[in-house]
């Protein structure tokens, strides 16, 4: 009998998924500006663009594989799944795309998502609908929803404008599927996941800490992320993106 309950059991892990059985851990990572600090903000929101080059060229040299959220159910099949994202639509995260376009090669391929606040599109120092289409087309960049006007969410009465009314304009504006929502200020709750489902496939908050499925009700909309800052070291960030 104990046999035969050992054979079921490992049968059972056999036909688990990867991410399942072994509980993989994805980083999702978030920045916001990718600049020097001028003095104008919160200093802790900005990355400069050297860091954030030798943030990517660590990834690039040590076999991760950056991903999408068209590209979620790779998690299970590529080695060691990543995410960037990169919060808010200011016109300096071009900076991080230039950075890609010179680290891509026939063996690194590297990918981000933009999450855009539709309603201030094309102000100063946003990104514009030409920068947009540029990003959206060079196949480096996925440009997302981060709602209409960035309020708190868990405040809003009418979410149907920042959910629908975004979603709507930044894919009239790139031509591409929006899929995914990154939440103001990273909060949520039950309301407003019940409603994100009817527009969003994914959600992001800013719990820290990488992702592993456990099989709870709407993960998928509980998305943690871990903040990379002005000060994060080089050192630190190994230590951010090792989670497995």
């Amino acid at each position: 009998m104990k046999k035969m309950f050992l054979l079921f059991l490992t049968l059972l892990l056999l036909g688990l998924p990867k991410n399942v059985s072994a509980k993989q851990k994805v980083p999702i990572l978030v920045y916001h500006s990718i600049d020097e600090f001028t003095g104008i903000g919160s200093k802790e929101l900005y990355v400069t663009p050297e860091n954030f080059e030798k943030q990517m060229t660590f990834l690039k040299n040590h076999g991760y594989t950056l991903l999408t959220f068209e590209r979620w159910q790779d998690i299970e099949s590529v080695p060691k799944p990543i995410f960037i994202t990169l919060d808010d639509g200011y016109k300096n995260n071009l900076h991080a795309f230039s950075i890609f376009q010179k680290l891509t090669n026939e063996n690194f391929r590297p990918t981000a998502t933009f999450f855009v606040i539709s309603d201030f599109i094309g102000r100063a120092n946003r990104l514009t609908k030409s920068d947009l289409r540029v990003l959206a087309n060079s196949g480096l960049i996925s440009i997302q929803s981060h709602t209409a006007t960035h309020p708190d969410l868990t405040r809003v009465e009418n979410l149907k404008y920042e959910l629908q009314e975004s979603k709507e304009k930044i894919q009239q504006i790139t031509g591409k599927p929006v899929i995914a929502l990154a939440y103001p200020y990273g909060n949520t709750n039950q309301h407003v996941v019940t409603e994100t489902k009817k527009y969003y496939q994914y959600g992001l908050t800013t719990t820290p800490g990488p992702f592993s499925l456990t099989g709870y009700k709407n993960e998928l909309y509980y998305l943690p992320r871990i903040y990379i800052k002005y000060s994060t070291t080089l050192a630190e960030f190994e230590k951010l993106v090792n989670v497995n």
